[in-house]
C-alpha cells in the first residue's frame, strides 16, 4: 500500500528530518552549556584577592580560596595557632589557620589559603598553600650551578 503522492509532500522528507534532529541536538547542547558555565561561574576562578572578596561581598561560610602575599609584620603564632594578614596591596583582609603551615610559609610570600569568611570579617582557613616566587631554583640546581662556574645570582635566589 503506497500513499499517494499528495500525502508524501506534505512531510517532511529524509533530509528535512535529519537537519532537524541536527538542529534540536544542538540547541539541547547550547542549553547544557549554557547551565554548565552558569553554574560554574563562581568555581572557575583559582582564588580570590582580598579586593575581589570585599568588592564581591562574598558570604560568611562560603568556601573559597583566597591568595596574596602575606604582609609583612602580620603573622602571629602561638603553637598551632596562626594569625596573618593576607594582602594584594590594595585591600587586607585578616586570617587565622590553626595547623602546622607549609616550610615556604613567610611574610612576603605568596600565599593561597582555603577556607571561608566569618561573619566579622575575618577569613578561616582550613589549608594554606604556600608559594615561592617564579625566580626558586633548587638548592641542587645551585650547587651545581655553582660547582661548574655557571652560577649566576641574578638567576635565581636561594
Amino acid at each position: 500500500m503506497t500513499m499517494p503522492a499528495a500525502v508524501r509532500k506534505k512531510g517532511w522528507s529524509r533530509k528535512q528530518k535529519r537537519l532537524a534532529i541536527l538542529a534540536g541536538f544542538a540547541v539541547v547542547l547550547a542549553i547544557a552549556t549554557t547551565l554548565v558555565l552558569v553554574a560554574l561561574r563562581d568555581q572557575i576562578v583559582f582564588f580570590y584577592s582580598p579586593s575581589d572578596v570585599i568588592s564581591r561581598e562574598v558570604e560568611a561560610g562560603h568556601p573559597i580560596r583566597l591568595g596574596g602575599l602575606v604582609k609583612e609584620g602580620s603573622w602571629v603564632r602561638t603553637g598551632q595557632e596562626n594569625d596573618f594578614v593576607v594582602t594584594d596591596g590594595a585591600q587586607d583582609i585578616a586570617a587565622h589557620y590553626s595547623g602546622i603551615l607549609p616550610d615556604l610559609f613567610r611574610e612576603g610570600q605568596g600565599v593561597v589559603a582555603e577556607g571561608s569568611m566569618g561573619s566579622d570579617g575575618k577569613f578561616t582557613a582550613t589549608n594554606v598553600l604556600a608559594k615561592h616566587d617564579e625566580n626558586y631554583i633548587p638548592k641542587e640546581v645551585v650547587d651545581a650551578l655553582k660547582a661548574s662556574g655557571e652560577w649566576r645570582p641574578e638567576m635565581g635566589a636561594q
